[in-house]
């Protein structure tokens, strides 16, 4: 099950993060594209892995396991190389940190409900909630190279935001559902 189509667009997603990182070693307004390019090719994959799996009945633990350590290896390189590049102002390293901070909090969840064997499923606004990050950071990371005529950096940075509060949310939402397993333990 290792080479299925599934989980080789799953392991893409690992595969991209250090040509998305050298792109910010590149000068030019080029390699912001590319760097852009080269997410959202990895954040569809991040659907359509899935989508695959459950359609051919090819849903295995290798998937389920790497699946959201691929998604959250991905949004954390970039989180961390848009601050350490300055593409985003210094306000929204607040988001950028709730973000990483929500992902270390539902891993550590997922592992600890896991160890009870209790799923946590997926939410909508979860789901919702990556979609604006994934949007956000795709802005980012074209930022400043973007048309002259439209705000992408100042769009990117407010979807930040937006993925941020929802990023609360369900984070909290978590939380709850992990503290109530807890005391039960």
């Amino acid at each position: 099950m290792l080479t299925s189509l599934p989980n080789l667009l799953t392991l893409s997603r690992i595969v991209v993060i250090p040509l998305v990182v050298a792109a910010f070693y590149v000068e030019g307004d080029w390699a912001r594209w590319v760097a852009c390019g080269l997410f959202v090719a990895a954040a569809v994959t991040d659907w359509f892995d899935g989508w695959l799996a459950r359609q051919w009945n090819q849903v295995s633990a290798f998937g389920r396991f790497l699946d959201p350590i691929a998604d959250k290896l991905l949004v954390a390189a970039v989180l961390f190389m848009l601050v350490a590049f300055d593409r985003v102002g210094p306000i929204s390293l607040l988001p950028a940190l709730v973000i990483l901070l929500r992902e270390i909090l539902v891993s550590g969840l997922r592992e600890f409900l896991a160890e009870v064997r209790v799923g946590m499923p997926v939410t909508r606004l979860a789901k919702w909630k990556t979609g604006f990050q994934m949007v956000a950071l795709a802005l980012l990371l074209v930022g400043d190279s973007g048309p002259h005529w439209l705000a992408v950096r100042e769009i990117g940075e407010a979807a930040l935001w937006v993925a941020a509060v929802l990023t609360l949310v369900t984070g909290w939402d978590y939380l709850q559902s992990g503290l109530r397993h807890l005391k039960e333990q």
